[in-house]
Order: structure tokens, then C-alpha cells, then sequence
């Protein structure tokens, strides 16, 4: 793995200047990399852990991308030919170590970002716990799950069992034969009650609000691909055209438990800016009664769970799929580019700041990865012009 390890180790006596400094080793900061390389422009990867691709290497053993591999691929690069339709998180990780490789990017590892803020030359300045950078350009890709989000509730550190984030969950092994209570209805709260189902658990997932589903995919076309073609379209437009092919093809969600969003998935993309669950067969098992589905947590007894439509359960253990934050306000002192939860208000440009670009951090209707790529391709065209023109 690419890396200047022996530079560091020490606290620098003077800034190492550079053209563009990149904060995170994952997808987002691996492709911009890659397109400043190809490009002919000087980027350093700050990354806090050793590997690149850390939070994937994190996620749960069953998770496979919920989009394609085809519109998956990082800039440059495609997966390889043998790979499934959609790659395992185990494929992901060694796409994402060969591209590192192929491109030679400079990555710094272990190197925890303390702060970023612009000097009165109006460089950058950031500051590891070794090493202090000095850059025209900085560009934070460090990723949307920078910590973990846990909700609090009454009654919690009563709970004689185990309590865990979804970060934490490997495989339901060691859950066979408890009542696991899944708290979180996206994508990894899905799988993860599959998962659990597989290992011969009794899952529940408990559902807090009205919510939307689509298929991985539609009489076999990945439903990313759809979307990409719809995307030309209003939201509501789209939506308006996919509800009776939804309907007939998911059913009646509130057969089973779940509110329906009153809106459609592009419109809640759009609106909310939340990905609606991905179906890759949780709604399957919820109709055979392998998967129970619960309101919103109320409080938690010794052994039990209260929702808010008054019923109580016994739980074994609990699982809270509850999502990340970004929090890029633990290092950037830039109070207008990103909201109180530090989550960036714009991604793939420059932001209102000069010299600032968030990558990564736009949800899309149209698949993570995909916009990444086209991300960092737009934000290293952007560098390369400011580059040419002196700025």
C-alpha cells in the first residue's frame, strides 16, 4: 500500500506545502486522488486509520453494494470482470486497495486530522497529531459515518441485555436463538435483520416513521439504472410514473406494519435526503412472519422494549441501525459550509469558502459511488483550472 511512512513519526519543525490535501482514504478521497494524479496535480491523503476503505472494512460480513457494479466504479477503474452484479463488501475492499496501488497515491496513514483552517495567506493550514500541511486547495472526503449516531431513551442502562450499534454487528452467530430487536428501518437495518433471520435469530425491527421501498432491482434491470434514466425528470413526475410498478411489485407495506411515505423515493431523496430501504429481501421475510415489525422505541424495561403505539416485547438483544454523522466540525472552523451536525452543505464544487471542496456527501438518487466519481472528476477540473490560472 502506497504510503511516506517515514516522513512521519515526529512532529514537523516546518509545514510540508502542498497543492491539494485530501482528508480520508475512502471511496471519495481514493477517486479525486486519482483524477488530481491523472492530472498532473500534487495531493496528499490524510487518513486516521492504516488502511484505506476503513469503514467498509467495519460494515457487517453479509453486506453486498445495493447498486451495480457497472455504475459502482471509481474514475479510471473498472471492477473486475469475475465480480458478482453486486460486489461483497470483502471484493469493495480489494477494489479499493488495488486502485490505491494501480494510481501510486501519496496516503498518509494514521494520521488524525485535528484541525483545518485557513492562515492569513489564505492557504490552508492543516494539523495532524504529527505533522503540520500547508495547501492551496483542501478537499474533505472523510465520509458520512464519522460517528456513530445513538439515540437515547428511558430506561436504557436498565436493559439487562445487550445493546449495540450497527457498526459493532459482524454476524448473527452469536445472536442464534434470542429475540433481537432491530432499531432502524434503511438499508442496514434491512439486511442486518436478514442476516440475523439466517443465523437462526427471531428478528423484530422497530419502525419510528412512515417509510418508502424499492426493489434492487426491476424485471431485472438494476433500479439504480432506472433512476439514472429518470432523473432528467421532476421528482414528483417520476414518482408519479413508478407508483402503480412499486405497488404491484412490493405490495401494500401497510399490510404488515409500516406506514408509506404519503410522497414517493425520488421525492424523498430530493426532500429529505434519505435513501428509501433497498430491498433485498427483508420484505419478504416481514410477510412470512420471520420479521416482526414494531412502531417507534418508548422506553426500555429490564427485558422489554415499549413502542409508541403502546405494546411491549421481551428482547434479548438490540441492534440500532441508526446511522451515522458526519461531523466534519470536530476539525473545520467553518461555521458557514456546514450545518450544527457538521454535515457539509454542498459536495462535488467548491464550496462558499475559497480553495474548500467536499466530496462524498451528496445523497443522491442515482447510487453513492456513481456521484463520487463524478464528484472528483468535477472538483479536480476545478483545481486544475484554479492551478492554470494561478489562483
Amino acid at each position: 500500500m502506497p504510503s511516506n511512512q517515514g516522513t512521519l513519526g515526529r512532529m514537523s519543525d516546518s509545514p510540508i506545502e502542498v497543492n491539494t490535501i485530501i482528508i480520508g482514504a475512502g471511496p471519495a478521497g481514493l477517486s479525486v486522488g486519482a483524477c488530481l494524479k491523472q492530472a498532473g496535480i500534487q495531493a496528499v491523503i490524510l487518513e486516521q486509520s492504516d488502511k484505506v476503505g476503513s469503514v467498509w472494512r467495519g460494515h457487517y460480513d453479509r453486506l453486498h453494494l445495493h447498486t451495480d457494479k457497472r455504475n459502482s466504479e471509481l474514475p479510471f477503474e473498472s471492477f473486475p470482470k469475475d465480480y458478482p452484479r453486486y460486489p461483497s463488501r470483502d471484493q469493495l475492499i480489494d477494489y479499493l486497495d488495488s486502485y490505491a496501488k494501480k494510481f501510486d497515491l501519496d496516503i498518509q496513514f494514521n494520521q488524525q486530522v485535528k484541525s483545518a483552517r485557513r492562515d492569513n495567506n489564505n492557504q490552508w493550514e492543516v494539523q495532524t497529531q504529527d505533522v503540520q500541511y500547508l495547501a492551496s486547495n483542501l478537499v474533505i472526503a472523510a465520509g458520512n459515518a464519522r460517528e456513530k449516531f445513538i439515540p437515547k431513551w428511558k430506561g436504557q442502562d436498565s436493559f439487562a441485555g445487550k445493546i449495540i450499534h450497527s457498526s459493532e454487528y459482524k454476524n448473527g452467530e452469536e445472536f442464534k436463538g434470542q429475540n433481537v430487536l432491530v432499531v432502524g428501518f434503511g438499508n442496514s437495518g434491512g439486511e442486518i435483520a436478514i442476516d440475523l433471520f439466517e443465523h437462526g435469530a427471531k428478528p423484530s425491527i422497530s419502525v419510528r416513521s412512515a417509510v418508502n421501498v424499492i426493489p434492487r432491482e426491476l424485471f431485472g434491470i438494476p433500479i439504480l439504472s432506472i433512476g439514472i434514466v429518470q432523473n432528467v425528470m421532476p421528482a414528483w413526475m417520476a414518482d408519479a410514473m413508478n407508483k402503480p410498478i412499486l405497488r404491484a411489485v412490493i405490495g401494500d407495506i401497510t399490510k404488515y406494519g409500516l406506514r408509506k411515505l404519503p410522497y414517493g423515493p425520488a421525492t424523498q431523496i430530493q426532500n429529505d435526503k434519505h435513501i428509501p430501504l433497498i430491498d433485498v429481501g427483508t420484505i419478504k421475510l416481514i410477510k412470512q412472519g420471520h420479521i416482526t415489525v414494531h412502531s417507534g422505541v418508548e422506553e426500555f424495561r429490564e427485558n422489554r422494549v415499549k413502542f409508541t403505539d403502546g405494546k411491549e416485547a421481551n428482547f434479548d438483544s438490540v441492534i440500532l441501525a441508526t446511522g451515522y454523522r458526519p461531523r466534519v466540525n470536530e476539525f473545520l472552523n467553518e461555521a458557514n459550509v456546514q450545518d450544527e451536525n457538521g454535515t457539509p452543505e454542498s459536495s462535488g464544487c467548491e464550496a462558499s469558502v475559497s480553495g474548500l471542496y467536499f466530496c462524498g456527501y451528496y445523497v443522491s438518487p442515482t447510487g453513492m459511488l456513481r456521484e463520487i466519481a463524478i464528484e472528483a472528476k468535477q472538483i479536480a477540473a476545478a483545481i486544475v483550472k484554479k492551478s492554470k490560472l494561478g489562483v
